[in-house]
């Protein structure tokens, strides 16, 4: 039996995604699925899962650590986000000029986000060495005494952050810079022979419509750092005394070091309906955009 020209097409197009769809249900949806089912469970990876219900949710919920890894996780976010939305634009203005050596500029800007995040912890591990780090020998010979950047609870997590910033800060001004790109030349003009200074400009021009850039720029960033990992793990493994111990370490710790599946599957349960907030908060500002 000959199947019709649409029927083809129909047919063709379903063979097209089956790759994609198996890969998404095998890799992506049963996972996931197994680990909402999990949440329902006490497990430790050996013995056969126990049902228990929602206590998974009240001993999250109860637990002082849980809340300690995340209010780390969101002072982590404080010291990261604004500092990184507000250079990266600055930055990309600034490059985006008529400036000597612009395409030195624009590849030095960027650069250090290519690295992987192994040499950057090393780097900044080294620059951060409370007996021979680069920032210590300033502050001895400048009379002040050595300070143990990644071992004093009072410096630690600002020390991860501002290696944070310097790593991933080229991302965020390749956003804006592309966004820059894409304005006119016509507005700054007009406000040229409207007598508008450069502070004109920025404010009532490049800024307003950098508005779909902003938006982009601060979802993304505050994912990421909710989702810090690597940099904490490699620089302070959660020290000193957990003072920089995030969520997802928490996670990590919960459910590979103390064999509690079923807990830490609950609170990365948890941690997956805050991203979903983020995200629906973007959905919501793409929407005001657009009207």
């Amino acid at each position: 039996m000959k199947l019709s020209y649409r029927s083809k097409h129909v047919f063709y197009a379903y063979l097209f995604i089956f790759p994609f769809v198996a890969f998404f249900t095998v890799f992506k949806l049963i996972p996931f699925a197994h680990a909402v089912w999990l949440t329902f469970y006490k497990w430790d990876i050996l013995s056969t899962p126990q049902f228990i219900g929602l206590a998974n949710f009240r001993t999250v919920f109860a637990t002082a650590r849980f809340w300690s890894s995340l209010w780390h996780t969101t002072y982590f976010t404080l010291l990261t986000v604004p500092p990184l939305v507000i250079l990266s634009f600055l930055l990309a203005v600034l490059v985006n000029a008529k400036i000597p050596m612009r395409g030195f500029f624009r590849s030095a800007f960027y650069l250090p986000y290519i690295l992987s995040i192994s040499v950057v912890c090393l780097t900044w591990g080294l620059l951060y060495n409370s007996s021979y780090g680069l920032f210590n020998s300033i502050l001895t010979q400048m009379g002040f005494p050595a300070v143990k950047w990644l071992a004093d609870a009072k410096f630690a997590m600002i020390s991860v952050a501002v290696t944070t910033i310097w790593w991933t800060l080229g991302f965020d001004f390749l956003v804006y810079l592309a966004g820059l790109q894409q304005i006119s030349t016509s507005y700054y003009e007009a406000c040229e022979i409207d007598g508008g200074t450069g502070w004109h400009k920025l404010v009532y021009i490049t800024f307003p419509l950098l508005k779909r850039s902003h938006v982009l720029v601060v979802v993304l960033q505050v994912i990421a750092s909710l989702q810090i990992f690597g940099q904490i793990y490699l620089m302070t493994s959660g020290g000193p005394g957990g003072k920089t111990r995030v969520l997802v370490q928490y996670i990590y710790e919960e459910g590979f070091r103390n064999f509690k599946m079923g807990y830490a599957q609950t609170v990365a349960f948890i941690f997956f309906v805050m991203m979903i907030g983020v995200s629906y908060v973007q959905i919501r500002l793409m929407m005001q955009k657009e009207e």
